[in-house]
């Protein structure tokens, strides 16, 4: 991974191999603890992705080929677990059909590249993950006024 950050801004390429969750997470390491995931493209293999169902469980599809990353966008905050990334995105198969969800995994197959817009100051984050009584982990926002 490479990034650079320009005033509030981070734009990071991920390279192959990388998985993204785990590379936006390490971004903690550099301070940068809360930020909207605004954009992200490139290609990606080991694929899980879903979605919530009404009982409360995570539906999901693997696809281990590699896909088109044509969208992404999500938020990055601290837990009480360490750094939570919360990523939806949308991909290509090679026969251009569409697919997308909760993004659960993805290994970067060629490059990725990412932005982020970072939220938090030197000292406090707007938000955080907070479990709930489901085990749910929910954003919670802090009150910084």
């Amino acid at each position: 991974m490479d990034w650079q950050r320009v005033d509030d801004d981070v734009f990071l390429r991920l390279d192959q191999g990388e998985e993204i969750h785990t590379a936006i997470q390490s971004l903690a390491e550099h301070g940068i603890t809360t930020a909207a995931i605004t954009s992200g493209i490139g290609r990606v293999r080991d694929i899980e992705f879903g979605f919530l169902d009404s009982t409360g469980i995570y539906q999901t599809v693997i696809h281990t080929g590699p896909m088109e990353l044509i969208s992404t966008q999500g938020n990055l905050a601290p837990s009480s677990d360490g750094p939570f990334t919360h990523i939806h995105s949308v991909f290509s198969d090679d026969n251009h059909v569409v697919h997308g969800g909760h993004l659960v995994t993805a290994t970067i197959e060629v490059v990725a590249e990412i932005h982020l817009r970072v939220l938090n100051s030197q000292s406090d984050d707007p938000m955080e993950r907070v479990k709930t009584e489901n085990d749910f982990v929910r954003l919670s926002f802090c009150d910084l006024r």
